[in-house]
């Protein structure tokens, strides 16, 4: 069980910090007009950026040895 929840705690945090920072842009910077479809809504920023976030950590995973390649 220990083991599966250490798979998986990278990824969550990363996703969870992705989230957070496009709570951050949308409150922050956002679209007044509500024309630009990522930033006119709280949760299409959190889940745009959740994912980034996400893909991040899969970019930063151990096959890479735990370096961040980018």
């Amino acid at each position: 069980m220990k083991k599966n929840l250490k798979k998986w705690r990278k990824s969550a945090l990363f996703t969870a910090g992705g989230a957070l920072a496009g709570l951050a842009y949308y409150n922050l910077i956002g679209c007044v007009s509500g024309s630009c479809p990522l930033t006119s809504h709280p949760l299409a920023a959190m889940a745009y950026m959740g994912l980034a976030g996400w893909l991040l950590s899969v970019a930063c995973g151990k096959e890479r040895g735990d370096e961040c390649g980018i």
